[in-house]
C-alpha cells in the first residue's frame, strides 16, 4: 500500500493539517496517500470539501450516497470510512446494512430518497439513464442545484473508489 513519507510531502503538510483539524484529529488514509502529489492532495480535498461539507443537501444523505456508491463497487475501504461517518451519526449498523439492500433511513425524505437511488443507478447504469430519470427528479421538487450535488457526490467517490482498491489503501477506522 501507498502511505505517504511525511519528509517528503511538506507541500502537502498544510493540508494534512487542515483535513485533521475536519476530522477530530484524523488524517484519513486516503488522503495521506495523496499527500505523496500535493497537486492531486490539492484537487481533491478541495473537491471533498465542495461535495461533502456545503450544499443543500444533508450531509447524512452524501454519506448514504458514498456508502451505497461504495458499496457497489465493492471498495472496503470507502465502504468502512463512510458506515463509520453515518454510525456518527447515529445511524445503526442495521440501519447501514438496510441501506447497502435499497432501504433508506426513515428520517430521509422522498426527495432525499430519489437523489440517492438515482445517484446509485447513475454508477450502476449510466448508459441508460436519460431525461426521463432527471424529469422525475424535477417533478419531485428537486433543484437542478441538488441533482448536480447527488451526482457529484456520486462521481467523487467513483474515483475514491477506484483510487482507494488500486493503491491497496489501509483501512483506519
Amino acid at each position: 500500500m501507498l502511505q505517504a513519507d511525511t519528509e517528503k510531502t511538506s507541500e502537502s503538510s498544510a493540508i494534512l493539517l487542515e483535513i485533521g483539524k475536519t476530522f477530530g484529529g484524523h488524517v484519513p488514509n486516503i488522503f495521506k496517500a495523496y499527500a505523496e502529489h500535493p497537486p492531486l492532495l490539492a484537487a481533491n480535498w478541495e473537491k471533498f470539501k465542495a461535495i461533502m461539507l456545503q450544499g443543500k443537501l444533508r450531509r447524512k444523505v452524501k454519506e448514504a450516497i458514498a456508502s451505497v456508491i461504495s458499496y457497489d463497487n465493492k471498495c472496503i475501504y470507502c465502504v468502512a470510512a463512510h458506515s463509520a461517518a453515518l454510525r456518527s451519526m447515529k445511524v445503526s449498523e442495521s440501519e447501514i446494512d438496510e441501506m447497502f439492500q435499497g432501504t433508506l433511513p426513515n428520517d430521509f425524505t422522498d426527495k432525499e430518497i430519489a437523489l440517492v437511488k438515482f445517484a446509485r443507478r447513475a454508477n450502476l447504469d449510466w448508459h441508460n439513464i436519460g431525461n426521463v430519470e432527471l424529469k422525475k427528479l424535477v417533478d419531485l421538487g428537486i433543484e437542478d442545484s441538488e441533482v448536480l450535488e447527488a451526482f457529484g457526490t456520486m462521481e467523487l467517490f467513483i474515483a475514491f473508489n477506484r483510487f482507494a482498491d488500486v493503491m491497496g489503501i489501509e483501512i483506519d477506522f
